[in-house]
């Protein structure tokens, strides 16, 4: 192994759990900021540039593109468990088959839930009640972005193999690259070729195909694992079974948590273009919010998984508290942004005043709930580190029956209205944490077992 391919990836059955966690976060944290920046440039640019019904119709179909994109990239995450698993035990072996076996899934799968998403497209913007308005450039955005759908697969797959190693580093180098790409292809598409929210959509699907092809390329010449021998190719039906058990529970996980999505966009659609753009501004803006907490359990699956692997059960409940504590300072520190800065955030996305008010105050609402989303997160990436499928497919279920069952009663009570949107984002957050607490004190007691 070279001493490139030893110093990109980690070890993190050895050293000290929190500065190992704040090392592989730090450059997993940068990229998912910059991967943000893909969905930011598009909301800035088109809602700058072509309007805010533009926006509003980019913000009406992210719900839906989560919900497919969900789909693929829990098969992804559960290819880089499994994988790290086995980084945990030093078999070598069983690492090449876990990427080439996750490989074949992530191939196939991302083409089926494309081909079908593109079709059923038009119906689904039809149930949520999107406003006739904005129908038409929902529906061409919404089917760009599920054509695109296997390519940006390929980065998602390719990412989540290499932090399984310990590498955070590498699909950091090409995501920055890829995020100013789409910068560049954003304004060219909608401002000088004047081609709107399509082009918005083209220009980020070319941007992450990209990425994703460079950085398998560099993967495949200088990461020792995925230099294969013939039998590493093969079919291996126990890797297969593995990764789809946990896969198929956390896709549906992500699913649901999208099906929940496109229940509460359907009750802000009834409000009106003005609610559609402020939430799907400041939906932008609690993106970036997510990013730290979600870099930091996808830290502590990779972290959980090797020592699991390596049956090492004290330091996984070490790094779990560390991780809280990493996840309270967080939110302490963007409580008071959000209170204070709210209206100055929502100016860069949108010039009308009555959408800026709106999404400033909504802010207001959701900072209050960030430690909850926090939780979740934590909790989720130390039982998904664990292989504990049935906890994603339970907190699911528990975040679609929040957003199904509390946003419309909430909202028809007279004193709270159209901010029952964002209120209900915030119990949904509450209850989902709180569960996940719960399930992490069972698990560890009654289940774990090394």
């Amino acid at each position: 192994m070279s001493s490139k391919s030893k110093n990109n990836m980690m070890n993190m059955t050895e050293g000290n759990p929190l500065g190992l966690l704040i090392r592989f976060s730090i450059p997993m944290l940068i990229g998912n900021l910059f991967q943000q920046l893909y969905n930011l440039a598009d909301s800035v640019i088109v809602g700058k540039l072509v309007g805010s019904d533009a926006l509003a119709a980019v913000g009406a179909t992210s719900s839906i593109t989560f919900m497919f994109f969900a789909l693929c990239n829990g098969i992804g995450s559960a290819g880089g468990i499994v994988t790290s698993q086995s980084f945990g035990r030093g078999d070598e072996k069983g690492i090449k088959r876990c990427i080439t076996n996750t490989g074949y899934i992530m191939f196939v799968f991302p083409l089926i839930v494309g081909i079908i998403a593109f079709f059923i497209a038009g119906p689904i913007l039809e149930f949520l009640k999107t406003p006739a308005d904005i129908m038409h450039d929902s529906l061409m955005y919404l089917r760009v972005m599920c054509v695109g759908l296997m390519f940006v697969s390929v980065y998602n797959y390719i990412s989540s193999i290499l932090r399984a190693l310990g590498d955070s580093k590498t699909p950091l180098y090409f995501l920055v690259f890829s995020c100013f790409l789409n910068i560049i292809l954003d304004v060219i598409f909608v401002y000088v070729l004047k081609t709107g929210v399509v082009g918005a959509a083209i220009a980020t699907l070319v941007s992450q195909f990209t990425s994703g092809i460079c950085c398998t390329i560099f993967a495949f010449s200088k990461n020792p694992y995925f230099k294969f021998a013939k039998e590493d190719l093969a079919a291996d039906r126990d890797i297969i079974l593995s990764v789809v058990k946990l896969g198929v529970p956390l896709s549906l996980q992500f699913s649901l948590i999208a099906i929940s999505c496109m229940a509460l966009q359907r009750v802000v659609n009834s409000f009106g273009a003005v609610a559609i753009a402020a939430f799907t501004a400041t939906s932008r803006i609690e993106q970036l919010i997510h990013q730290p907490y979600s870099t930091l359990g996808s830290s502590l699956s990779t972290y959980t998984g090797q020592n699991y692997g390596a049956g090492k059960r004290d330091r996984i409940i070490k790094g779990y508290h560390q991780g809280l504590i990493m996840m309270a300072v967080f939110s302490a520190v963007m409580l008071p942004i959000m209170q204070f800065f709210g209206a100055n955030i929502m100016r860069l996305f949108v010039n009308e005043v009555p959408v800026i008010e709106m999404g400033a105050m909504a802010l207001k609402i959701t900072s209050w709930f960030y430690v909850f989303l926090g939780l979740i997160y934590v909790v989720r990436g130390v039982l998904n580190g664990l292989s504990d499928s049935f906890f994603a497919l339970f907190n699911g279920i528990i975040e679609v029956f929040g957003r199904v069952f509390v946003p419309t009663p909430l909202t028809m009570i007279a004193a709270i209205g159209v901010w029952g949107i964002w209120g209900s984002v915030g119990i949904v957050w509450f209850i989902s944490g709180a569960t996940a607490w719960f399930r992490y004190l069972y698990f560890m007691k009654k289940k774990i077992t090394i």
